[in-house]
């Protein structure tokens, strides 16, 4: 009964926060889906304690987390573990044996976000991204499943870059309330943008036209990402690719809706309307398995 509960924990937090991705997951197996929503529970779960705890100061919020990640390490070592999410994830971790040195990585990179508020290079972002957002995707594959995981492997940490790269581009805004930039300063500096530059257009609610140009050059380079990601989806299993062909199309479309905003992503946030997700989503669960993913353009 606690790892039943622990799963729906689990659900219940996918279900709320990442819409876009919970509605893809509708088109698993049940026997996929509780594992999907563990490895998101676990990802959210450390995400709001740096990020939801904002009250608390930097000391405490970080001690929260090395507390939690303490917990996780004990019952990856085998130990009883109380906790409300965790017994489901290190549940799915033992039957798909999941790397726990992808695990490591990521509570890494959430720890970072607690010191570092700026990348000086894409290479710099990079490396805070490797642990949360690329092993995401080898978190994910054995789960879903492949015909070739060798072959599947670096377009699934494709697609887990071209997912955050998209976030950070959509939540610009938001990342700043929080005191963070997660577009590089050289980007920044390309484009003849400061930091300053930023805040100012989130106070007045709209982009300059040099802000513009930067979004639309980051958009660019997300767009790589996903094309770099494309030719893994047809490699998975078949049960498995209307999901991940619904939340790649639905990520992207993100991108599509910040350039009809004319890449102001301070005058609205970003999302993809209902209908145009029932829409993809119909038509990926219709799409024939082993289907190329068409490029994004």
């Amino acid at each position: 009964m606690d790892l039943a509960v622990a799963y729906d924990r689990c659900r219940e937090l996918h279900r709320r926060h990442g819409r876009t991705y919970y509605l893809a997951t509708r088109m698993l197996p049940a026997w996929k889906r509780r594992h999907v929503h563990a490895l998101y529970g676990f990802t959210r779960f450390a995400d709001e304690i740096v990020d939801r705890t904002e009250a608390l100061p930097p000391p405490e919020r970080a001690a929260r987390l090395a507390a939690w990640s303490d917990r996780f390490l004990a019952g990856l070592r085998g130990e009883p573990v109380e906790d409300p999410l965790l017994p489901a994830v290190l549940h799915t971790i033992a039957v798909f044996d999941l790397d726990p040195d992808d695990f490591a990585a990521f509570l890494r990179s959430m720890a970072m976000d607690l010191t570092v508020t700026s990348y000086a290079t894409y290479a710099d972002l990079l490396g805070y991204m490797e642990g949360s957002a690329a092993v995401i995707g080898t978190m994910m594959l054995p789960i879903l499943g492949s015909t070739d995981p060798v072959a599947a492997r670096e377009p699934a940490r494709q697609l887990g870059l071209a997912f955050q790269l998209t976030n950070f581009i959509r939540d610009v805004a938001e990342d700043l309330d929080r005191g963070r930039t997660y577009l590089p300063d050289t980007h920044l500096a390309d484009h003849g943008v400061t930091r300053d530059d930023l805040k100012a257009a989130r106070a007045a609610g709209r982009a300059t036209p040099a802000i513009k140009a930067l979004i639309r050059a980051e958009c660019r380079r997300a767009r790589d990402h996903y094309a770099a990601a494309a030719p893994g989806i047809p490699l998975l299993a078949p049960t498995s690719q209307a999901c991940l062909r619904t939340a790649f199309r639905l990520y992207a479309g993100i991108l599509d809706e910040v350039a009809a905003a004319d890449h102001d992503v301070f005058a609205r946030r970003a999302t993809v309307p209902n209908r145009r997700r029932a829409t993809v989503a119909l038509r990926c669960l219709l799409t024939r398995p082993g289907t190329p993913v068409a490029a994004v353009a």
